[in-house]
């Protein structure tokens, strides 16, 4: 039930069940959650940090997104700590949330029926600044998947050289089936709960999936009902109520000027280069926008249920007709039309096409490419992965590409254009000004290369990936920050 579970007896007898979750999926083998502790330990020989690795493991052995991101980033930090030992106790500190927020969400469907959701807002990390990040409305979303995406997003702000902490939330509600009085309904519900927990000095929420600008408008809305405050406790609002230029596009953005330093130190441009972009939403659409700009050829786009697949890549109008069907929760690519082109059903991934592939942009979701879909873009010439999504690719995927000299783009870094341009939009709203879309668009460009850089450094300091370079940099700001300010 995409929508909520029921709470009336009679629709519980209907459906003979409360609504309740499905059980979580099986720990994935990368993330170490298995009953196997030389499986969760394997490559970590620093015995501090297999200590620390054994507790999370302990204490959260039902959360196998969460670990999975623990893993991979303990991987990377390892020759740190043969440096710094003392920063073993801030690693520790990192892996638990600051604080952990569940609440209930009531709200009456459209035909008066009593519906009830789940909440969640995971703080993970004020260190360096104000929590800031996404609230996800999905079905399936729980407990782990916000902590793991809110320990990612303690990373990603750290890269951004804004002073953001972190954090993640959202709800099991699906807007996909839902009309827009029920969105709006569920969403005053639950920011009436929400609201006690943010400020924007305190957290600031922005989108993500199923959280678009509709959603925060409903958001914003309630909240100031709610408070009678006018301020950045909220991001990504429309431009003519405290918005910020480029925040639809951000994202999409920044990862295409992410991978524009990707291939220019390797003394090539995106012009010509043919790319595979996954998902359709908010990411994927302005991701393929950019790389259209910069001349490259967008191959394919996707959604849950299929791709499509444009041989000669997708023209500026065959992009806005995506665009098009996906401005509603309820578009589905299967609704494109093209004489050039072909619609895949049967919830197909794009990354199965037999032809050349330059470079992969895995925008829709986190594990979407395992290892023989790594293969497959391998086996076709892929030179060039960028996460547009957070952790798209399994940490076998990931190795894959690695041993194959992919040159690989992390999430954190290459995603990040988003929560930068929120932490512009907080800081214009702080002082009530607005900056024109050249000075926000140069602004995350900037920041975009700084990102770059940084990962870049640190990559070569320590002789490791860009990856593990990106979360080393990263690592060293919070981690430093935290050890300064004590046990806290």
């Amino acid at each position: 039930m995409t929508k909520g579970a029921t709470a009336t007896a009679q629709q519980q007898s209907a459906n003979g069940s409360r609504g309740a979750a499905a059980p979580a999926p099986p720990p994935p083998k990368s993330a170490g959650a298995s009953a196997d502790a030389d499986t969760w330990l394997e490559g970590i020989s620093h015995e501090g940090l297999r200590r620390v690795l054994e507790g999370v493991a302990q204490r959260d052995h039902d959360q196998p997104e969460f670990l999975e991101a623990v893993h991979e980033v303990a991987s990377s930090v390892q020759p740190v700590l043969e440096r710094r030992p003392e920063l073993v106790d801030a690693f520790a500190m990192m892996c638990e949330p600051e604080r952990q927020i569940i609440f209930r969400v009531p709200w009456l469907d459209d035909s008066g029926a009593w519906r009830v959701n789940r909440g969640f807002r995971v703080q993970f990390s004020s260190a360096i600044g104000p929590y800031k990040g996404g609230l996800r409305f999905r079905e399936g979303v729980n407990l782990s998947i916000c902590k793991f995406l809110g320990f990612e997003q303690m990373y990603k702000n750290a890269l951004t050289t804004l002073p953001l902490g972190a954090a993640k939330g959202g709800s099991d509600f699906d807007p996909r089936g839902a009309s827009d009085s029920e969105v709006q309904r569920f969403c005053q519900s639950f920011m009436t709960e929400l609201y006690r927990h943010i400020g924007n000095r305190m957290d600031v929420p922005a989108g993500d999936i199923g959280v678009g600008t509709k959603e925060i408008g409903y958001l914003f809305g309630q909240y100031r009902r709610i408070t009678g405050r006018h301020d950045a406790s909220l991001t990504g609002k429309r431009l003519d109520f405290g918005g910020s230029e480029v925040r639809p596009e951000a994202t999409g953005f920044g990862v295409v000027f992410f991978a524009d330093c990707m291939l220019a130190d390797a003394g090539e441009e995106l012009k010509g280069k043919r790319c595979i972009v996954s998902g359709s939403g908010n990411v994927a659409q302005y991701c393929a926008m950019k790389l259209l700009d910069r001349g490259a050829k967008v191959l394919a786009m996707s959604d849950s249920r299929g791709y499509v697949y444009e041989p000669e890549g997708l023209t500026k109008e065959q992009l806005e007709q995506i665009m098009s069907i996906k401005a509603s929760h309820k578009g589905r690519l299967e609704q494109y039309k093209s004489d050039s082109g072909q619609y895949v059903g049967d919830r197909r991934k794009p990354y199965e096409i037999d032809t050349q592939i330059d470079c992969a942009f895995p925008c829709a979701t986190q594990n979407e490419i395992d290892v023989d879909e790594a293969r497959h873009l391998t086996d076709h010439g892929c030179k060039y992965v960028i996460e547009g999504a957070n952790m798209p690719c399994t940490a076998e995927a990931v190795r894959h590409f690695e041993e194959q000299g992919v040159a690989f783009g992390p999430a954190k870094a290459a995603n990040a254009g988003g929560v930068a341009v929120s932490g512009l939009e907080m800081a214009q709203d702080r002082v009530g000004i607005m900056w024109t879309r050249e000075e926000v668009c140069k602004k995350l460009v900037e920041i975009m290369h700084s990102i770059h850089r940084s990962a870049k450094a640190a990559a070569e300091e320590y002789g490791t990936t860009l990856a593990a370079g990106a979360n080393i940099a990263a690592f060293l700001k919070v981690a430093e920050a935290v050890q300064a300010q004590g046990a806290v």
